[in-house]
């Protein structure tokens, strides 16, 4: 069964349609990226509609559906219920705000519109499972990060600021081909580290820090994201510590994965490790996330984690850290596709501790 003959199978009755607005899941679907949109959706029928702008492009495209130009997204689905018997409009609850559900409950009427958090859980309980196709597209992601963090491991030094090296790596990152990046970049240096989401600025990198990358490729829609930590210089007995704790702590982690263990098992596996270093207040995320076409996902690996089970085609970041504020901080991050009994790792990146 295809995504969108679940999707289709999910809805009750030939009454009512979904309509998906949210850009990732539209482009989960019919593999097109456009900023305006709106696929439509009956039991039996599907229609991605667009504006002017995109519409000439979707139709040399998309091929799972039919595309149509629209002028007005809420008139234009409207045409479509009318011709289509339907009385009901079903959104997924998360695609919309409050007043943009008003808006278009004032625009459908007099169609019933509601907003559907079952749909939200349907929506992204099939995109954490992906088609080989999307695995294949999250691999040369990945393998353009990698090739990003052989080319900035040249370009660390004394002297250059961490905006400087996130600038010179998303550069290089996008002149091999990646379509864009995956989100801001995290480059920070030295007390920095110990802000697990800190943003690149205008401290220069010295002798005895360690610097934090967390970054990735865009391609085809698709996110990657690792993180690797690096010394420059010598470091101190306690840097070497923290670090080696976060390793085995990933790789703690990555020997358990498979199908059938839980988000709460796979987190505890990391956990574990660090909390019996000494270092479990200094550990406050989770482990890991899912990955696609958003870069963050479900499944969730953490102590709260609501994924019973973890299923065979789910790629997973694995990333536990430490950090120690004011002083510094420790992640590691790698993409894992789950198969029988297992992972593929995604990431190539050494992780034996690099001093530069």
């Amino acid at each position: 069964m295809t995504a969108l003959s679940a999707l289709q199978a999910f809805l009750p009755d030939e009454r009512t349609a979904l309509i998906l607005l949210d850009p990732s899941t539209r482009r989960w679907l019919t593999g097109f990226p456009a900023s305006d949109g709106c696929v439509f959706l009956t039991k039996t029928a599907a229609v991605f509609l667009t504006d002017s702008r995109y519409i000439e492009a979707a139709q040399n495209t998309v091929t799972a559906m039919p595309c149509r130009e629209a002028v007005s997204l809420s008139a234009s689905v409207k045409e479509l219920a009318g011709a289509h018997g339907v009385t009901a409009i079903a959104v997924p609850g998360e695609q919309l705000t409050c007043a943009g559900f008003a808006r278009w409950e004032k625009a459908l009427a007099p169609l019933t519109l509601t907003a559907d958090d079952a749909l939200d859980r349907q929506i992204s309980a099939l995109r954490s499972v992906k088609t080989a196709e999307e695995i294949e597209g999250l691999r040369q992601a990945q393998a353009l990060t990698d090739d990003g963090f052989r080319y900035i491991l040249q370009r660390i030094e004394p002297g250059r600021t961490e905006r400087e090296i996130a600038l010179d790596l998303e550069f290089y990152i996008r002149r091999q081909g990646a379509e864009g990046v995956s989100f801001e970049f995290i480059v920070v240096s030295g007390e920095n580290t110990s802000l697990p989401h800190g943003v690149p600025g205008d401290r220069v990198i010295r002798r005895g820090d360690f610097v934090t990358l967390d970054f990735g490729a865009l391609w085809q829609g698709l996110h990657a994201d690792m993180t690797r930590t690096v010394a420059v210089g010598e470091i101190s007995d306690e840097q070497r510590l923290v670090y080696d704790t976060v390793k085995k702590a990933q790789q703690a982690c990555l020997d358990v994965l498979k199908p059938g263990l839980s988000g709460v098992q796979a987190d505890a596996a990391a956990r574990d490790v660090i909390a019996a270093a000494g270092y479990g207040d200094f550990f406050g995320h989770g482990t890991g996330h899912g990955v696609g076409f958003d870069i963050h996902e479900s499944p969730t690996l953490s102590p709260r984690s609501q994924d019973k089970v973890l299923q065979t085609g789910q790629v997973v970041t694995v990333e536990p850290g430490i950090y120690l504020p004011g002083k510094f901080g420790v992640r590691i991050e790698d993409m894992a596709h789950l198969i029988d009994g297992g992972v593929e790792n995604l990431t190539k990146s050494e992780k034996t501790l690099i001093t530069l």
